[in-house]
């Protein structure tokens, strides 16, 4: 009988996501506050950069089918965390260039984007491929909220840590924190993952099977597809704010570029707040099931935008942080109970296909964060030439991304199933 992944173990693995988490937000918050606000870059180039990274995401089926079928998932781990890093510092080099030279910036920031989706797609499916299959069933939803939660604590502190040493700013210093970030994620994702596969004998047999069918296989359970579904329109929500966000405290309340990024700060430990505060009630109190809390998630973040929409009609020294914490707050609601739900469901259907499904999951989220993103910051360049002030272009933005926030809790009712409780999806096993 295989040995399941321990709790150390589980936490282990929790690192590399921290580590995924800590390198990319660098890209979707710093960088993309440079290019629009510093570069006076209209807010769609960052936006197609960002959507580049998530389009070659669409991979990740076929890098989970690969961990269903062969090789060794450890190497894909390092191997994609390293282009990742390598990938992020290219990015912030990119990024400086433009500033001289925007055709060879501009080359190499594309080269650099496509590397990040690449290491993403590598790293971050054969990890989740490495947990749905040496994970004790009861403890699978409980090990993806650990992991989870961990990579919000990278990216919230991440976020937070630069915004406070880039000020003052300077082109040199950026260079250097990029490069420490990076680095650090490499060395760390080695020793985190070292042995784990070994010795829980969780490497994959051998099997003769195109890709195209495997996949086809998956796409033919009816709760895969439908979830497949509900991800895409629940995560389109979800990313719609992220290239604007910090543009819009920069051009609306005046943030200076370290304070747009602690911003996305405050937002990420909102995120981990509201995940924590579900676990606490899902498996001490027992309130509620993975439905309910997936829909008050979705509703929450639908006031929230909102309540950012009014702000900036008062614009700089609007309690825009408050607001901000609190949308993350209600989205990491909303995602810890769409993760015990994933968690469940990787395990049924045709057995051995963990990864597989994990894989078409992250290409579901990876497609609708790009397309939100670039979506969003595309309609809020347009907005921006439409309307009187940038308060009230950002806003139709954010409106429109709460109005997606109540479908997708609407589309909730008829995916997920209200017999599914939290205390049985994520109480870890004996």
């Amino acid at each position: 009988m295989m040995r399941t992944l321990s709790w150390t173990d589980i936490v282990r693995m929790g690192l590399v996501q921290m580590c995924l988490g800590a390198v990319v937000v660098l890209m979707t918050s710093t960088l993309n506050r440079l290019m629009v606000v510093e570069l006076a870059l209209p807010a769609v180039l960052p936006g197609l950069l960002v959507a580049l990274h998530y389009g070659i995401q669409i991979t990740r089926p076929n890098w989970g089918f690969r961990s269903d079928t062969k090789g060794n998932r450890t190497i894909f781990i390092i191997g994609g965390m390293v282009v990742l890093a390598a990938g992020g510092f290219l990015a912030a080099l990119g990024v400086l260039v433009m500033e001289t030279a925007f055709a060879a910036g501009m080359a190499l920031s594309v080269l650099a984007y496509a590397m990040i989706g690449v290491g993403v797609g590598a790293s971050g499916t054969s990890l989740l491929a490495l947990l749905a299959t040496a994970t004790a069933p009861q403890r699978r939803a409980a090990a993806a909220t650990i992991t989870w939660l961990m990579m919000i604590f990278g990216i919230a502190v991440t976020a937070g840590a630069v915004g406070a040493f880039l000020d003052p700013y300077s082109p040199a210093l950026l260079l250097r924190i990029v490069g420490i970030v990076t680095l650090s994620a490499v060395i760390l994702t080695a020793l985190a993952v070292r042995g784990i596969e070994q010795r829980v004998d969780a490497s994959p047999r051998p099997e003769d099977m195109p890709f195209r069918h495997g996949i086809a296989e998956i796409w033919a359970e009816r709760s895969a597809r439908n979830f497949t579904i509900f991800i895409f329109l629940s995560m389109t929500a979800y990313f719609m704010q992220e290239l604007i966000l910090e543009p819009y405290a920069g051009l609306v309340f005046g943030f200076t570029p370290g304070q747009s990024t602690s911003l996305s700060g405050a937002q990420n430990g909102g995120v981990f707040l509201g995940m924590v505060l579900v676990g606490i009630a899902a498996t001490g109190l027992r309130i509620g099931s993975l439905r309910a809390w997936v829909i008050a998630g979705c509703l929450g973040s639908a006031g929230m935008l909102s309540v950012i929409t009014l702000l900036g009609t008062i614009g700089p020294g609007a309690p825009l942080v408050v607001a901000v914490t609190g949308l993350g707050f209600f989205n990491g609601m909303f995602a810890v109970a769409a993760i015990g739900s994933m968690m469940a469901l990787a395990g049924q259907g045709r057995s051995s296909r963990e990864g597989t499904r994990m894989g078409l999951w992250g290409a579901a989220q990876a497609i609708a964060a790009g397309f939100g993103g670039l979506a969003g910051a595309a309609a809020a360049d347009i907005l921006r030439s439409v309307f009187d002030s940038d308060a009230s272009a950002f806003g139709a933005v954010f409106l429109a991304e709460a109005v997606l926030f109540v479908l997708a809790a609407l589309m909730a009712l008829q995916v997920m199933e209200r017999r599914v409780q939290p205390s049985a999806d994520l109480v870890p096993g004996e």
